[in-house]
């Protein structure tokens, strides 16, 4: 991702958005944005898919795996290449990775914008296993029940969501009977996060 920089200010020309107006609608201060423009920082998975979703582009033009500003890429084989754009804890949280992680082909059909490997084991009764891809659909909000990509802070997550708003409270449910729930109330919502849904995976186990 050492374009990235170039990328952003690529995007941001061609889209005719400022800095101020860029802030306003992804909700990253003027000066993270500045650091990401000057290159002294790239962005985290939450962010790209921000800054993504308000310029208009896809985060594959963002990372520099396709040279086209549209959202995926898709072969005349019927196929479409998703950017990986870090790693996802099935178990505690763990640092959202920003490295490069190249793209994954997958069906045409497959409504997802990016993807995410999975790391741990506390998903494996919904079959989502140490190492395999997970298929994210972009998006900042889930029904109750759906296993959703999740950022808390800095750091990411895959759970499955459930949001009680009477009582201002989520729960974020592991698919291993090993792990307790994360449950979050009042202020402690404003530190959680959405990136997206998970829509499918693809396994590395036999």
């Amino acid at each position: 991702m050492n374009d990235f920089k170039s990328r952003l200010a690529a995007a941001m020309a061609e889209k005719n958005i400022k800095a101020a107006e860029l802030s306003r609608r992804t909700g990253i201060s003027k000066p993270r944005l500045s650091q990401y423009k000057n290159g002294v920082y790239v962005p985290k998975a939450d962010a790209i898919c921000a800054i993504a979703r308000a310029l208009g582009v896809s985060e594959a033009y963002l990372m520099g795996n396709s040279d086209s500003l549209n959202a995926n890429i898709v072969s005349s084989s019927g196929f479409k290449a998703l950017p990986v754009v870090g790693e996802i804890a099935c178990g505690a949280p763990i640092f959202a990775n920003e490295e490069d992680g190249g793209l994954v082909y997958t069906d045409a059909d497959t409504d997802a914008d990016f993807c995410l490997i999975a790391k741990g084991d506390s998903m494996k009764d919904a079959r989502i296993y140490n190492g395999d891809t997970v298929f994210i659909k972009r998006m900042d909000s889930v029904n109750n029940g759906d296993i959703a990509a999740i950022i808390i802070n800095d750091e990411a997550t895959l759970k499955r969501v459930y949001y009680y708003p009477e009582s201002s409270k989520l729960m974020l449910i592991p698919e291993n009977s090993s792990y307790e729930p994360m449950v979050f109330s009042g202020d402690e919502l404003e530190k959680i996060h959405i990136i997206g849904k998970a829509v499918a995976f693809k396994s590395n186990i036999g």
